[in-house]
């Protein structure tokens, strides 16, 4: 084999008194796609901060980049290298235009130095043709994007650079199957123009499909490297978690109890005529395409979009629905899918944010009782799993999964009746997933009503007791657990 175009050699790195990287080497060979994976604060996306310049490496380890040392400072510097990335948390402006995004800091120039905004808006154009997105206008707001619209903006942007090493931290997570097939065949194009792919994934399926070789981290060291052609899925798993798991959708049989939830001809943004019912102790997932409605009515629902007409009921009585605060009031939780703009609050700490939403029973008159907010955080980052220096940590130190984790507890902290999980598991590893999937079957045997709005097929699958169906802001199909086909539901999805 020849030489890596990158390669990395004893890579450590510390935060603090935390140790997020431990002698790491890894390589990546130019033509070929190397996965890199682990569970959620493994150390992959610090790896690839460390590579791009956000963030420098301990002393005594050694970056090559085409067989020559390097050391990058800034982004900049290792863009104009030949390094792009993707990164896992979308790192956009939503009030400029698209193609403002794609090129920012690169804008082509006229020969009297003003951008020139028809070269940028061709050259944006022909960037989202090549992932087939066409409809996409290159002038148009990108706040008025879709997060999966956006995705494939931020992917362009990668492209543009046209780099020698791609660097994508979890590109998928907000793309609907469709989406996919395109990025993957934008993925063995520049595979066979000769550039080098770092794919991370927590969706193992995909780096069976994509990847040629593959490196896991855990705990961060690496604990094996080598083709993936050499490993089953049940060898990665165990690679990654260094435990045998099993059963990876595990699925509670509860009986399901009265009507939790009934929702009476909704119709708000995005959302026509929609009408439902859900019982205690059931889990209803929610499937569609990109832009079938699951998020608005998951919104509408909770009170953050208006319904225009229609009710919500929650144990048989309406309920007014006209902000979050009443949705919160009424027993209705909602996990929103994108953590970073909605879900949280990034600078402050795990503390703050879990107990945000909580506060009215976390106080005692107006002042917050700091023991009771102390142990029920406390609680929840054991259940949950998250690892954090303490309580005290800001999140936006947190690795994207444990975040994710954070934004789980913060709305089961309010005690609802109703939990509305939106995309739950993006972001999330194969061993955090299942903890969250065990979690949802202690929620329907306590009893709890959970809407599960969810693109992966086999999660939804795998944990529904129903299965009903998006198509454009309608409701096009509904099937019980022992009918439900991932054909029989794309049939219905595309109606």
């Amino acid at each position: 084999m020849t030489a890596p175009l990158l390669s990395l050699h004893g890579i450590g790195k510390t935060f603090g008194s935390v140790t997020v990287l431990r002698d790491v080497d890894f390589a990546v060979q130019a033509g070929r796609v190397m996965a890199l994976v682990g569970e959620n604060g493994a150390g992959k996306s610090t790896l690839m901060k460390i590579v791009t310049g956000i963030h420098d490496p301990d002393k005594g380890g050694e970056i090559r980049f085409k067989g020559q040392p390097v050391r990058f400072h800034t982004p900049r510097q290792a863009m104009d290298a030949g390094i792009a990335i993707i990164h896992q948390e979308l790192n956009l402006l939503p009030g400029l235009s698209v193609a403002e995004n794609i090129f920012l800091g690169r804008e082509p120039r006229t020969r009297f130095g003003s951008i020139d905004w028809s070269t940028m808006k061709a050259r944006a154009a022909g960037l989202l043709a090549r992932l087939k997105q066409d409809h996409v206008s290159p002038g148009a707001p990108l706040g008025r994007m879709g997060v999966g619209t956006q995705q494939m903006v931020e992917i362009a942007r990668a492209l543009s650079l046209d780099a020698e090493v791609i660097i994508m931290d979890e590109p998928t997570d907000a793309l609907t199957d469709v989406e996919t097939r395109i990025l993957f065949e934008v993925i063995r194009s520049l595979k066979a123009e000769g550039k080098a792919i770092v794919y991370i994934s927590h969706r193992l399926s995909e780096i069976f499909a994509l990847c040629d070789d593959v490196t896991v981290l855990r705990d961060g060291q690496m604990v094996h490297t080598g083709t993936v052609a050499d490993l089953t899925e049940a060898d990665l798993i165990r690679h990654m978690v260094g435990r045998e798991i099993t059963d990876q959708y595990p699925h509670a049989k509860c009986p399901p109890g009265k009507v939790r939830l009934e929702v009476k001809n909704a119709v708000a943004d995005g959302v026509e005529d929609v009408s439902f019912t859900a019982r205690a102790g059931e889990v209803v997932g929610f499937a569609g395409l990109m832009g079938a409605g699951r998020t608005e009515l998951a919104r509408a629902i909770y009170g953050a979009n208006r319904l225009q007409t229609g009710t919500v009921e929650v144990d048989g009585v309406p309920v007014p629905l006209k902000s979050p605060r009443d949705g919160v009031r009424a027993g209705i939780a909602y996990v929103t899918e994108d953590r970073k703009a909605d879900g949280l609050i990034q600078p402050h700490s795990i503390r703050f944010n879990m107990a945000l939403g909580a506060l009215g029973r976390l106080s005692r008159g107006p002042v917050v009782d700091r023991r009771r907010e102390t142990s029920a955080v406390a609680e929840y980052m054991k259940a949950f799993a998250v690892k954090a220096p303490d309580m005290d940590c800001p999140v936006n130190t947190l690795s994207g999964g444990n975040q994710q984790k954070v934004s789980l507890a913060k709305s089961l902290l309010t005690q609802p009746k109703i939990v509305i999980l939106d995309e739950p598991t993006r972001g999330v590893d194969v061993g955090a997933r299942r903890e969250i999937y065990v979690l949802i079957n202690k929620l329907k045997e306590q009893g709890l009503c959970v809407l599960l709005m969810s693109s992966d097929m086999p999660e939804l699958l795998g944990l529904s007791d129903r299965i009903l169906v998006l198509s454009h802001g309608r409701l096009t199909g509904s099937f019980d657990r022992g009918q439900a086909t991932q054909e029989g539901i794309m049939e219905r999805a595309v109606a």
